[in-house]
């Protein structure tokens, strides 16, 4: 069993206190967000033609 698992789904993550970091820091921060987004909308991409294809093999 993974640890994972074991974790509620709602667990949200925390916010980072932006007030100490410089303009550099924030749009460093931007992209790493950016990023983050563009990882998260593949995955569930890759959940939905998942879920596609397994809705089109039990309709035969």
């Amino acid at each position: 069993m993974d640890m994972d698992d074991l974790e509620p789904r709602t667990k949200k993550a925390q916010k980072r206190n932006l007030e100490p970091m410089g303009v550099e820091e924030l749009t460093a921060y931007i992209d790493e967000l950016k990023e983050e987004i563009l990882r998260v909308e593949a995955d569930i991409a890759k959940k939905k033609n998942h879920r596609a294809a397994a809705q089109s093999l039990f309709k035969s």
